[in-house]
């Protein structure tokens, strides 16, 4: 027997086994999970009642800002976002079960809640303004009475918000898109869930 007759079974032998480890890396390899559904309005919309029941008196509903319902999280149910005013939010986190968080100066380096929610703005309309997320449990989604994870977060800068979805590395989620306002004037930004808490990214400034 030559060489080349003996070393030919070896080679078809190795690629056969490259070729199934390939399919079975195919086979096992998931495919990315289909982009969130656009977000939409509640209806009916969130009334006070509804904020004083899961976030307590010292929150009321903001008239005028937009309501959004949308899946934040990638779990396929829907959550709620929208804006109220927050007289002070740690006093009642524990009684109704809600995180008080401050994404915002996370990013710029101040990491103690406790300390960021004493940053009163100048400006008297701004004070006590809030973003309440409830995230939904089950078929009832945020209606749920279950017990469900919900958010407040502060010191949140925006003129205006808006949902839509965002493209990450892996995935596209759903983010709250913010025109700021104050030191941030004319800069855009996004609030999304990371997959352990919501995150602030800056996105650009006007040119003009």
């Amino acid at each position: 027997m030559s060489l080349s007759q003996a070393v030919r079974p070896r080679v078809l032998l190795v690629l056969l086994v490259i070729s199934a480890a390939s399919v079975a890396f195919a086979h096992d390899k998931k495919p990315p999970p289909p982009p969130p559904a656009p977000a939409k309005s509640p209806v009916p919309a969130v009334t006070d009642d509804y904020v004083h029941k899961e976030f307590g008196d010292n929150c009321s509903l903001l008239a005028g800002p937009a309501q959004f319902v949308g899946d934040l999280d990638g779990d396929g149910v829907d959550d709620l976002i929208v804006v109220a005013r927050c007289k002070n939010p740690l006093a009642d986190q524990a009684e109704y079960g809600f995180l008080v968080a401050d994404p915002y100066n996370s990013f710029m380096g101040f990491g103690q809640v406790k300390v960021t929610s004493t940053f009163a703005s100048d400006v008297p309309e701004r004070k006590g303004i809030s973003l309440l997320i409830v995230h939904g449990a089950g078929p009832e989604a945020w209606h749920s009475d279950k017990t469900k994870p919900k958010f407040l977060l502060i010191n949140l800068p925006f003129k205006t918000l808006t949902v839509k979805k965002l493209a990450l590395k892996k995935k596209t989620v759903l983010g709250i898109y913010m025109e700021e306002k104050g030191e941030g004037e004319s800069t855009s930004s996004v609030i999304f869930w990371d997959g352990r808490k919501y995150r602030y990214q800056i996105l650009g400034s006007d040119l003009e």
